[in-house]
């Protein structure tokens, strides 16, 4: 009768090898891409938790989009800075579309209903809260936040990084006035 001894607990675990040493061996290609792949996943969990506070406010006026026409190059920029302050705190998947239906509206009420179609294709492709990108939905939040109600305390850090905001620009109101 054989003992359940750790070698025959390797021979059931790995049958037809020798050893756990030519297992690897044999598999070694197969299993260097299953690494590949869980390792990361397993990691995501770790690296969204990470990290839930707000970063402070930031805008770019329009991304990647001027802000303005050549004559007037500033003209829309207010309807982006409001665009971005929603981009920023994020929130869910109609508060989003609430966003960019404002965008255009805002610009369209410029008069430049042409202008304003194409912003608003731009930000419904390129803003997702799934993109890398310093313009995503919710860049204040962490990556892969996604789409959802901010919960009371997020709200809380919302209008805390905006009362330091508020502060910061009427200091420099201050400073220019003197």
């Amino acid at each position: 009768m054989e003992t359940d001894g750790p070698g025959n607990h390797l021979k059931r675990c790995f049958p037809g090898y020798q050893n756990i040493q030519e297992f690897l061996i044999m598999h070694r290609n197969k299993l260097k891409h299953a690494l590949k792949v869980i390792l990361p996943l397993l990691l995501l969990p770790g690296y969204a938790l990470a990290d839930t506070e707000l970063k402070p406010f930031t805008t770019d006026g329009c991304s990647v989009f001027p802000d303005g026409t050549p004559a007037a190059n500033s003209k829309w920029i207010e309807c982006c800075i409001r665009h971005d302050y929603a981009y920023w705190k994020g929130g869910t998947f109609e508060q989003r579309e609430q966003a960019d239906a404002a965008l255009e509206q805002c610009v369209s009420d410029m008069g430049e209903s042409g202008i304003s179609i194409l912003m608003h294709a731009g930000v419904r492709l390129g803003g997702s809260p799934y993109f890398p990108t310093w313009y995503r939905w919710g860049y204040g939040w962490p990556m892969f936040s996604g789409y959802k109600a901010l919960t009371t305390e997020e709200q809380q850090q919302v209008q805390r990084q905006l009362q330091v905001f508020h502060n910061l620009i009427g200091t420099l109101v201050e400073e220019n006035v003197e």
